[in-house]
């Protein structure tokens, strides 16, 4: 017998523990590994639970490569690399049999077609139905393409064919939009309460997001490979998913304050967050919260497999969370992942404290130990533990050996005596991400459209070239781009469509592209006019600039420098012909090498030629066929019309002379502004619901009568029938006769209000898609949407923004990362509501930008100015709270409808004008002064506006003190009272409001769910300012009981009448002082204000002797009968 070194007896042993446990059940024919401990689910194969089992046969694969000089460890070599593949192929062959699941599920994002969380390991076939299962998972099949992408790169070839490449394209299309894509998660049963509520969910995003950065730019192939077996990914949605990841962590969810899980992310095998301190952070924080001796507690308030828990139904009632608290079971899988996390850090000794522990924890089944799944509180001892957490001793429950916690077991024994480094496991260098990289230089490169603006440029100092002088490079927009990618993917016999998102972020345009022979490159889709007319203004596209040139290079990750390319048009230029000075400043930085921090190089791409980042877009070969150095004949026929030129066709509007007496067209006078609701009070929206109901209910008894009883059925239907075929041709002939009649006039006046009025009401009554003939003589016919796309066009450069606004909601248009910035408010726990009081529609999870885009439709009922802007305000809300989060403090509900009230209001009250001319104003305000005045209500900076015409600006007025002493007190007067209605309005819980908790044992400390119906409830109250006193009232409530003045505050209490008592008190103030409220109080508060409270007792400070809330006090001392009538309390507030 050959003598062995300790160290492969050692291995030995881990090979005998890996057979037993997981090889010795693995299918024979589909490679799958069954869940055989489940009872009635002994041939189920999930996905998660595979993979984590076969990352175990790999790892002990790679620790076999350091010794296989002997035959027999080369025979265990290739056994356990060969089972590892089979495994991981059959997973792919069980996905690919759903591959119209994946087609579905691009166009959807329904948890309905999302591919199935588990398979049957006989014939990879689904076991269960698809609404019988939580199976949206994006967590797992996110960690089966990160092990596809470090078992590829470990040398092992899991892809075999150009198909499979397509379709392992398509499951990274599957998980792109993660950050936008509420799923069930790694427990796979939704929110904590187990009801199947999808949530956004930390661990889901980071286990995309570290998929999506290992796929990009991999060979399935190997070594092997060539371009068309690549990998694409648009790197715009990787770092989508770490933002919103950065600002969910350590938060698992909304109704998840944290969860273990998150170690996966933060730590092997995903690394997905870099930020050294966000990691210590968010492990602080899963360790004092989940932290146990037997393992860690997988959330707060978990009741899977407690003593109490109802084995006979799955979901929770919310009110019984409370009960499994201080008793959750405590599993020693995390254990697992706290030691491979710190093998990977160089953390020995912690490591091996850790080891120690586990090894206690581990049970000794046929000679080997084996991790149990968890450890709970027996039900003889759940009181003990009740009344001293964590003192009670705890039994083995559940499954053991537990596969996903045996395997990362046995990774962790191997990382921890040292049987295979880090490296080995992680051959991506994904454990690098957290290392600091080089500043990133930014390369722009800016064209003017022609000689004029070369020449304009040109008396600023400013030499850039013009598009025609880079040839043999060409520039296109964006959206060529966008639509090149849909090409990726694609796959005729699997039926798989390819890309659907159309959307291109700054770091994919970033780059230059190679098309078989000729170079391409784009502008940023930002700066499309015909997908954001935003950035249109000068002065918001010079800042949009600036932060996204501040992205790209915090941002960039791939191997050269990024290239932005801009280009300015003459439709950018001031109506005076001259360049605007905000662009001309910012050229200026450009030129200097810094713009606000970044650093930059202004150039052109003869100098960038050796700097830069290329792409070669390989895929748009006709691969299918074959001929893979071949453009795609459909790829070939695309460009050919975008690069050739095509048809061109001029505009119409306004282009006839007016060689007879204008035609009238009353009808369509002021359509336009009929359309709009901002300032449409409540009771009008009633009255014209009720008059709209009333016309249904006239034409339903209309139709009665035609079908009376008096006439037959024969008869009627006959009659009927001829009268609507006369009425349908008639109609048809009078239709286009109308439409003609239109069409001249668009062609004779050059008014936009005008050409507005009339193609909104040929929008409404005709369509976007009826054709019209705009010519006189001839047949040339156009759709109403071209007529209506070339007005947007037009009022982009004329910069006439109510119209921008208008067209662009009749055309459907939606603003560039709409969904992103949704996200980027839900996940840091606020709710959103689109449409004005009344019609609101709430926003609690994120949803596609074309979903958002219809809600926001929906709710303003054909108002599609206000439905731009709806789109513009979400979008500036996320850039405050992503740079300014402290303007949010104590907010939950952002009602979108009301801060546009609030806006059209201010905009009325600082120049003085009604309310219908402060609504123009609005909707005519610039896209950057539009930012700037909510930024100014959001921060309750005074501000000032100058007009320019029909334009405005907005300036901050000076914070200083005014010597009229008398006009300052008038002025802090009506800033509360105007403060007072705006904080009510934008701001459903304020201040202390999460520490309500105490007053509801059932629910959470800091519950979500909790505030949200707190917030319900307040939003109820129609008057702002009458809410914020509400809420004041309920701050004082809290503070009476953190003052320790009583211990029990009653029953049901009315804080409606603390306030009013609040309000009586003060106007016995002022008849006894003989106050500024002394007319009102002579009237019993008859003074217009807002739920018969005194306008004086609005205008109040909160604190103070005469503030609200030393009345509230006092009003709440007469209204409760718990506080004693005698004795002295300490309130600091006073």
């Amino acid at each position: 017998m050959r003598s062995r070194s300790n160290s492969v007896i050692r291995l030995d042993h881990y090979y005998n523990m890996v057979y037993e446990t997981i090889l010795h059940y693995q299918d024979p024919v589909t490679g799958l590994l069954p869940a055989y401990q489940v009872t009635g689910s002994e041939h189920h194969a999930w996905v998660r639970d595979n993979v984590y089992s076969v990352s175990a046969v790999w790892a002990l694969a790679l620790a076999y490569r350091r010794v296989h000089d002997k035959e027999d460890e080369k025979n265990k070599l290739f056994q356990l690399e060969q089972a590892a593949v089979k495994c991981m192929r059959g997973i792919l062959m069980a996905m690919m049999g759903q591959r119209d699941k994946v087609e579905k599920f691009k166009r959807s994002f329904s948890s309905f077609d999302s591919l199935h969380a588990k398979y049957s390991s006989r014939n990879g076939q689904t076991v269960v139905g698809d609404k019988e299962w939580g199976h949206l998972q994006i967590d797992a099949v996110s960690l089966y393409l990160l092990f596809i992408a470090q078992m590829t790169a470990s040398g092992l070839q899991i892809v075999f064919t150009l198909d499979e490449v397509a379709f392992v394209q398509n499951l990274v299309f599957y998980i792109e939009c993660a950050y936008v894509t509420p799923d069930y998660g790694i427990w796979e049963r939704g929110d904590k309460s187990n009801q199947s509520i999808v949530e956004l969910n930390a661990s889901s995003i980071g286990m995309a997001k570290a998929a999506l950065e290992a796929m990009n730019k991999l060979d399935l192939f190997g070594g092997r490979g060539g371009p068309p077996s690549e990998i694409h990914v648009l790197p715009d949605e990787a770092v989508k998913c770490a933002a919103v990841l950065e600002s969910m962590l350590p938060r698992e969810s909304n109704s998840k304050e944290t969860d273990a899980a998150i170690l996966s992310i933060i730590g092997f095998p995903a690394f997905a967050v870099p930020q050294a301190d966000l990691v210590a952070k968010t492990l602080s924080t899963i360790q004092e919260k989940l932290g146990g001796r037997f393992g860690m507690k997988r959330f707060l308030r978990d009741g899977y497999k407690t003593a109490i828990e109802d084995p006979t139904r799955l979901h929770y009632e919310p009110w019984e969370l409370r009960l499994f608290e201080n008793i959750e079971c405590e599993w020693p899988l995390f254990f697992c992942y706290l030691v491979i996390n710190y093998c990977f850090q160089g953390e020995e000794d912690l490591a091996k404290d850790v080891m120690v522990m586990l090894d206690t924890l581990t049970v000794e089944m046929e000679g080997f130990w084996m991790v149990p799944e968890l450890y709970k509180v027996p039900e003889d001892k759940v009181g003990v533990e009740y009344a001293n957490p964590g003192k009670a001793d705890r039994e083995v429950g559940g499954r053991c050996p537990f596969m996903w916690a045996q395997s990362l077991y046995i990774i962790a024994k191997l990382l921890h005596e040292e049987f295979i480094a880090p490296g080995e496991l992680d051959p991506m260098n994904r454990r690098l991400s957290s290392l600091k990289k080089p500043d990133v230089v930014v390369q722009v490169v800016v064209l003017a459209e022609d000689s004029r603006i070369q020449n304009l440029l040109k008396e600023q100092d400013l030499i850039i070239p013009t598009c025609a002088e880079i040839a043999p490079i060409q520039v296109q927009p964006s959206r060529m781009l966008s639509h090149l990618y849909t090409f990726l993917g694609r796959s005729s016999k699997l039926g798989l469509s390819g890309r659907r998102s159309l959307d291109v972020g700054i770091l994919a345009t970033s780059k230059i592209y190679r098309i078989q022979d000729k170079s391409f490159v784009f502008t940023p889709q930002s700066f499309d006019r015909s997908m954001n007319y935003t950035d249109t203004d000068p002065s918001l596209a010079m800042s949009t600039l600036a932060y996204g040139l501040n992205y790209l290079a915090t941002s960039w990750t791939d191997l050269g420098r990024p290239t932005m390319t801009l280009i300015l048009s003459c439709s950018m230029l001031e109506d005076d012909g001259t360049i605007p000075v905000p662009m001309v400043n910012t050229l200026k930085k450009l030129k200097s090498g810094y713009i606000n921090g970044t650093r930059v190089s202004l150039g052109t791409y003869e100098e960038f030629h050796t700097t830069s980042s290329y792409s070669e877009l390989a895929f748009l070969g006709n691969i299918e066929a074959g001929c893979p150095d071949r453009l795609d004949p459909v790829v070939a026929k695309y460009l050919e019309t975008q690069l050739g030129g095509g048809v061109i066709t001029g505009g119409i509007l306004g282009t006839a002379t007016v060689t007879e007496e204008k035609k009238s067209a009353n009808h369509c006078v002021g359509t336009v502004k009929r359309t709009r609701s901002i300032i449409m009070s409540e009771s009008k929206s009633k009255e014209v619901a009720a008059k709209l109901i009333e016309k249904h209910e006239t034409r339903k008894r209309d139709l009665s009568v035609s079908r009376s009883p008096g006439s037959s059925p024969g008869s009627t239907k006959h009659t009927i029938g001829e009268s609507f075929r006369r009425r349908l041709g008639s109609d048809i002939s009078g239709r286009q006769e109308e439409a003609g009649d239109l069409v001249k006039l668009l062609q004779t006046t050059r008014d936009m209000e005008e050409q507005g009025d009339i193609l909104h009401y040929m929008a409404e009554q005709f369509g976007l898609m009826f054709k019209v003939n705009i010519s006189k003589d001839g047949e040339d016919y156009r759709t109403v949407e071209n007529l209506v796309q070339e007005l947007y066009d037009a009022s982009c450069e004329a910069k006439n923004w109510a119209m921008v606004r208008h067209t662009s909601g009749l055309l459907g248009k939606k603003l560039p990362s709409l969904a992103l910035s949704l996200t980027d408010l839900i996940v840091r726990q606020k709710q959103v509501t689109v449409g004005l009081p009344g019609k609101e529609i709430v926003i609690t999870r994120p949803v596609g930008a074309q979903e958002l885009r219809l809600k926001i439709v929906k709710a303003h009922e054909g108002d599609v100015s206000t439905s731009s802007l709806s789109q513009e305000i979400l979008l500036y809300l996320a850039m405050f709270i992503r740079t300014e989060p402290y303007l949010f403090t104590g907010m939950l509900r952002l009602r979108v409808g009301l801060i546009i009230q609030v806006m059209n209001s201010e905009l009325g009250r600082t120049l003085s004008i009604s309310p219908e001319e402060a609504e123009d104003k609005l909707l005519n305000l610039s896209p950057y002064e539009t930012k700037n005045l909510l930024h100014h209500i959001m921060s309750g900076q005074e501000y000032g506006i100058r007009e320019f015409g029909s334009r405005c600006s907005i300036y901050a007025l000076s914070t200083s003190i005014s010597r009229n002493h008398q006009h300052t007190q008038r002025l802090l007067v009506y800033s509360l009272a105007r403060l007072s209605q705006i904080v009510g309005l934008l701001t459903s819980v304020a201040g202390s409001s999460p520490r309500l908790q105490f007053t509801s044992p059932r629910l959470q400390v800091y519950s979500l769910v909790y505030l949200s119906k707190i917030t319900g409830l307040l939003t109820s109250l129609s008057l702002p300012d009458y809410r914020q006193l509400i809420v004041e009232a309920i701050l004082v409530l809290i503070l009476i009981v953190d003052h320790n003045v009583v211990s029990y505050l009653g029953g049901i209490i009315n804080v409606e009448n603390i306030v009013n008592q609040a309000n009586e008190i003060f106007l016995e103030d002022q008849r006894n002082i003989n106050g500024d409220s002394f007319c009102c109080a002579q009237k019993a508060g008859k003074c217009g204000g807002s739920g018969g409270i005194c306008c004086l007792f609005y205008d109040s400070a909160p604190s103070g002797t005469y503030g609200t809330i030393s009345y509230l006090v006092r009003s709440a001392c007469r209204v409760l009968e718990t506080i004693p009538n005698d004795g002295e309390i300490d309130c600091n507030v006073m």
